[in-house]
């Protein structure tokens, strides 16, 4: 459910940002390329991310936690550059872009956390 969560936050994006492009014959094409770019994400943000963050250590506790945008836009664009290496119909057209990007689908999963149900916890 997650994932296709995250394909419809991407295809927000595409639709918001002018940078962020998604090519397709049709829209079943355009659909399941936005499942495989979600999923694209969802690994990078699983492995690279974490490196990322581990290097740059020093640069969250000095910008107060902003160099975060920077690595969430990094992430959206090699996510995007990815893509175009497996030929996906996903582009993202420069930094600003990736940066944009990455605070859309950033919010619409927030959004997405806020009203999905939560399992109770239990007791101790």
């Amino acid at each position: 459910m997650r994932l296709i969560v995250t394909a419809l936050a991407l295809w927000l994006a595409t639709w918001i940002v002018g940078g962020i492009f998604l090519y397709g014959d049709s829209t079943l094409a355009k659909f399941f390329s936005l499942v495989l770019v979600a999923l694209i994400f969802t690994l990078v943000n699983t492995f690279v991310k974490p490196i990322i963050m581990l290097v740059g250590c020093a640069l969250y506790v000095l910008t107060l936690g902003l160099f975060g945008l920077v690595v969430n836009a990094l992430m959206f664009w090699l996510t995007g550059w990815v893509s175009e290496q497996l030929s996906l119909g996903f582009h993202v057209d420069g930094f600003w872009s990736a940066f944009w990007g990455a605070i859309i689908v950033w919010l619409a999963m927030w959004i997405f956390d806020l009203l999905s149900p939560r399992k109770p916890q239990p007791a101790e």
